[in-house]
């Protein structure tokens, strides 16, 4: 079983950027949920989640990044994801994450765009 981490990386104050290790299930989709809370209700509204160390992620994953998605929808922020593997790509348009939210092949053209407000 794959160990899970989680690291808040800020860049220019405007873009959270949490990297994101390992398999998001049950434990590992509460820890992104709670720091995501966490960085929603300190007035960043504006995350990133970089899954280049991710390679997989199960339905109860899915459901906590939903949850996410719904609280930083209350506030009119982003939710924004990078570096998804193809099956992971594939399992968020499927679930209907992808429509909400934005992917981004890379970190670098997240930040550029996210920071830049388009």
């Amino acid at each position: 079983m794959e160990t899970f981490e989680l690291k808040v990386a800020d860049q220019d104050g405007k873009v959270a950027v949490l990297e994101v290790a390992g398999y998001i299930n049950n434990e590992g989709g509460e820890v992104i949920a709670k720091e995501a809370r966490r960085l929603i209700d300190a007035g960043r509204h504006t995350l990133l989640l970089d899954l280049r160390a991710t390679r997989i992620i199960n339905s109860i994953g899915i459901s906590l990044l939903l949850e996410v998605l719904e609280h930083i929808l209350e506030v009119k922020g982003t939710l924004a994801f990078c570096c998804l593997t193809p099956s992971i790509a594939k399992t968020f348009q499927i679930m209907g994450l992808a429509q909400y939210t934005r992917i981004f092949p890379d970190r670098a053209t997240a930040l550029a765009e996210l920071s830049s407000g388009q």
